[in-house]
């Protein structure tokens, strides 16, 4: 589907709406190539993430810093104890090709366990801890996990489905008379000599994300430990090296759970190759969070739209904001859409702090786009631009050709952080991932004329939202004979409301230019979303392609 960026309703083809096309789009392929430089991956195909991790020099003192009891490890002592929990856990039985589950909140345990299990060459699964009964079962099935490290409530529910579940203290000091971690404590405390190391390939499966994709379908998503090594080196490790200061001096606050992509490749394996400090959250709070950026000198925030717009409120409410935020250098944020309102009202209040979007998948290894702004340009909006090593295609969802930029479509990604495919579900593969090489993300976007990515259409949502009686909404395209293309809305209302779609269109009329006003409205029970809050937009589109068929 093809939706003009201009500030008009444009009736030309795409063709004509751009002569010189720049050198990051090709016009025959519909390819768009990032306009960062290439940078050169490992060619060692016997490299694994662990050992490429920690052959990283840096000089970072502490590496992780358990916000609640204050307790930390330092980098010195980091190694070492992943190498005594992998002993450990080939003592216990743990070997090649074994799914290890992490059912735990972010903890300074979670990178140790996770790097001692693929220290081994077995694979790491991580989950919810929050998660159901009924999901839990689903995953631990699903990918025959025979290992499992959670909290202790969680012990007999996975031994009862045939998992050998360990229960994980806060930190090593934390509860060290408690019987329950006793198990824990054994395999970490260094008793059993080093254990020995397999050979473990780039193309080998370092660990099995879930993932809805792009249907409401949760999959197995298999990431090999070549796709993590891109992860550190076009998202983390590149980004770092786009600023003049030292990552080792950076310290980063994780509210963003580790058993997400999102903050798996930055807390638990990307930062740590760059030696900075990580300060964990185990649930966000925004007061608390105030109070610890200014007590350990936090100077990047990764976070998510909901948790942004609690932080803007938080600092607009504080009493003190001119000795608070002192330290905090960049906010980012991704996993969603963030509405250029949110965008305002965070510069209101913290204008000395830069902000940067992001865009990446499971299915990517996190690796997409992300924003850099300079004093000559910042797209605050934006997603930023395509990661470097990586290609965009543009595609128009009803004829299926290539977009040109300024024209929305959905994104097709190709590069060395694409998945390697979903579990046990070639059909998922195959409709996700073409013969070529190309993800299909489902995810609706366009290129600007400087090659910045926009992800459609946030701010519409955002106004629907900002309606008394509207709980929820989504926003898409649809095709129509005079205009090309309008937007249609999907909302969610509360229960005894008698919003009708008059009132939606008026009200959002209030408040857009002409070409933005929504022209449909869909009333619906819920808008179909990812587990991290991304609207399923592919859906959408398939009911009401259905809707219009009837």
């Amino acid at each position: 589907m093809a939706t003009s960026l201009s500030s008009h309703i444009s009736l030309q083809t795409s063709e004509s709406k751009i002569s010189d096309f720049p050198d990051w789009y090709s016009p025959e392929t519909g390819i768009y190539s990032s306009k960062h430089p290439s940078i050169s991956l490992p060619t060692d195909p016997f490299l694994d993430i662990v050992s490429f991790v920690f052959s990283h020099k840096h000089d970072g003192v502490t590496a992780l810093i358990d916000s609640s009891s204050g307790y930390s490890i330092p980098y010195s002592k980091l190694l070492p104890l992943i190498q005594s929990m992998a002993s450990g856990l080939h003592h216990l039985g743990v070997s090649q090709g074994d799914v290890v589950l992490l059912l735990l909140p972010n903890s300074s345990h979670f990178p140790i366990i996770f790097f001692s299990v693929l220290y081994l060459g077995a694979i790491v699964s991580a989950m919810n801890p929050l998660s159901s009964t009924f999901e839990i079962k689903k995953q631990v099935s699903d990918c025959s996990v025979r290992f499992a490290f959670t909290s202790l409530e969680k012990i007999d529910q996975l031994n009862n489905l045939g998992v050998h579940a360990i229960g994980v203290p806060q930190n090593i000091d934390f509860d060290s008379e408690n019987i329950g971690f006793s198990p824990f404590h054994e395999l970490i405390g260094g008793r059993f000599g080093k254990a020995p190391r397999p050979v473990i390939r780039q193309q080998d499966t370092a660990v099995i994300m879930y993932s809805s994709g792009t249907t409401g379908v949760s999959k197995g998503v298999v990431l090999t430990h070549g796709n993590l090594i891109a992860t550190v080196e076009l998202f983390v490790k590149f980004e770092a090296s786009q600023y003049e200061y030292s990552s080792s001096k950076n310290v980063y606050l994780a509210v963003v759970p580790m058993f997400h992509i999102y903050g798996l490749s930055l807390f638990v394996v990307g930062l740590l190759s760059l030696g900075s400090t990580i300060v964990l959250m185990r649930r966000f709070d925004g007061n608390e969070a105030v109070k610890l950026i200014d007590y350990y000198g936090v100077t990047h925030f990764p976070l998510v739209p909901p948790i942004l717009t609690t932080l803007v409120m938080t600092a607009k409410g504080a009493t003190n904001t001119e000795n608070s935020f002192k330290s905090l250098k960049q906010v980012s944020c991704g996993a969603a859409p963030t509405s250029r309102k949110i965008i305002e009202d965070f510069f209101q209040v913290l204008p000395h702090v830069d902000f940067i979007q992001g865009y990446g998948m499971t299915e990517t290894s996190a690796v997409g786009t992300r924003g850099f702004n300079t004093q000559q340009c910042h797209k605050y909006c934006s997603i930023g631009l395509l990661a470097p090593n990586m290609q965009a295609k543009v595609m128009d969802w009803n004829s299926g050709s290539p977009l040109p930029p300024e024209y929305y479509g959905e994104l097709w990604l190709k590069g060395p952080a694409i998945m390697q495919r979903y579990l046990n579900n070639d059909v998922a593969t195959k409709m996700a991932i073409d013969k070529d090489g190309w993800l299909r993300t489902g995810d609706i976007v366009c290129f600007d004329e400087d090659g910045y990515l926009y992800i459609a259409p946030a701010d519409l949502e955002a106004i629907l939202i900002s309606h008394p009686h509207i709980l929820d909404a989504a926003v898409i395209g649809e095709m129509d004979e005079v205009y090309g293309e309008i937007p249609v809305a999907f909302v969610v209302t509360r229960h005894g409301s008698t919003l009708n779609q008059e009132d939606v269109m008026g009200f959002v009329a209030m408040q857009v230019a002409p070409y933005k006003k929504i022209r449909k409205v869909m009333f619906t029970k819920s808008i179909p979303k990812s587990a991290t809050g991304k609207i399923l937009r592919r859906e959408l589109k398939k009911f009401l392609s259905s809707s219009c068929r009837l």
